[in-house]
């Protein structure tokens, strides 16, 4: 009786085993992450996707450790508070966004959940963190800041166009991010003996005309003012560019693919990679205020020689030789 008695309670407690360690240990949490980008979502499919394999040379699992909440602006900023709204409502753990309006939005919509940005111009000057080393705040990540970049873009133009004094600026004056860079574009022009024409617009209703008054001031190349406006609207934009007939620089890689003569500046998928050990960070305990910012650490100049032939412009091997893509 007692050999059945223990059997019948070693089976017993075998079969309760495994419901008590069960018990003991807490459901593994699925991170819901709020992604809110400003242009639409088929004007940046690298920058999510260089984001996801971030967290995925961490060791996550979208689906399985994390989810991502999508909200897109399609380049209408006054949609920003109410998709925010959204992503507050949801209780999102992190909340990701890129661009000067787009971390505006979101520190303006919640002071308790993180923010990790994705490059945006000067996060100082534009009040969302007490300094780079120090955050404070529930902001931080990697900021898109180069001061000296506006003055590199004119080099380029003057090295490819030698003869160039005349330089017409394309800019959303609706961009905050976009008035400094302007500015420091104009202090390096003084420096090299250049002319600027700028050419404010307020949204893509503004091209046309912008263009027309570019042909009038006779320009000899263009510089284009990175913003999510013209992402959204990138092919109208560069079709008014090829019409033009102007060798531009445009502000990133997509835009050189799709017909610009070349970008230069920092590397927008890196930087997204790079904003997933923010997320990582936070997603673990550190407070976003005590994660110091950075700066940019790589940088690329895409050339489309397709678009110079099309100019009758012979590119310098110098600029080639610098060149990290050429599209041919």
């Amino acid at each position: 009786m007692r050999r059945r008695a223990f059997i019948r309670l070693l089976g017993g407690a075998a079969a309760a085993w495994p419901l008590a360690a069960r018990g003991q240990q807490p459901s593994a949490k699925v991170f819901r992450v709020g992604f809110l980008g400003l242009p639409t979502a088929n004007s940046l499919p690298k920058r999510p996707e260089a984001f996801r394999a971030g967290l995925r040379d961490l060791g996550y699992r979208e689906g399985r450790d994390f989810v991502i909440e999508y909200r897109w602006a399609d380049g209408k900023y006054d949609q920003l508070p109410a998709l925010l709204a959204d992503l507050v409502r949801l209780k999102v753990d992190v909340i990701l966004t890129h661009g000067t309006p787009g971390v505006l939005a979101a520190k303006r919509a919640t002071t308790t959940i993180p923010i990790v940005m994705a490059g945006t111009s000067d996060p100082v000057v534009a009040g969302f963190v007490g300094s780079l080393a120090r955050p404070e705040g529930n902001i931080t990540g990697v900021t898109g800041l180069v001061p000296q970049l506006g003055g590199k873009l004119l080099e380029l133009l003057k090295e490819a166009v030698p003869e160039v004094t005349r330089i017409a600026v394309l800019w959303d004056i609706h961009n905050p991010a976009s008035a400094s860079a302007v500015r420091a574009t104009e202090e390096a022009a003084r420096s090299l003996g250049l002319q600027l024409h700028l050419l404010e617009v307020q949204g893509p209703y503004d091209f046309d005309s912008a263009f027309d008054a570019a042909h009038k001031g006779r320009p000899q190349a263009l510089l284009q003012v990175g913003s999510p406006l013209f992402n959204t609207h990138r092919k109208t934009l560069l079709d008014l560019v090829a019409k033009s007939r102007l060798p531009a620089t445009c502000e990133s890689r997509v835009f050189v693919v799709e017909g610009c003569l070349m970008a230069y500046g920092p590397s927008f998928a890196d930087m997204w990679r790079r904003a997933a050990t923010y997320v990582d960070k936070i997603l673990k305990g550190t407070k976003p205020g005590d994660l110091p910012m950075e700066q940019p650490m790589k940088f690329e100049l895409v050339i489309n020689l397709k678009t110079a032939k099309a100019l009758d412009l012979m590119m310098p091997p110098s600029i080639l030789f610098q060149a990290d893509e050429v599209i041919q």
